[in-house]
């Protein structure tokens, strides 16, 4: 009993953090490319080269945050709901 109602502050410390997070920065670092906005290749000799534009960020190197995401859709609903 006491063990779960030690973990609620810690969840509650994760979630509002993340919540920070989101607002102050919505954008991250996309995964596939690690923020670059292409693929590196490495020729032969090793070298690292510039490879094909990311697909998954379109060669912008960032993507929306969940949390900013839910937001935004939360925020779009309720804004058309009201009108």
């Amino acid at each position: 009993m006491t063990d779960s109602l030690a973990a609620i502050p810690g969840l509650l410390f994760l979630t509002l953090g993340y919540a920070a997070l989101c607002a102050l920065s919505p954008f991250g670092d996309c995964r596939k490319c690690r923020g670059f906005g292409y693929q590196l290749k490495t020729n032969r000799r090793g070298q690292l080269r510039r490879g094909r534009t990311c697909a998954r960020c379109d060669g912008l190197g960032k993507r929306i945050r969940i949390g900013r995401l839910l937001f935004n859709r939360a925020a779009r609903l309720h804004r058309d709901g009201t009108r």
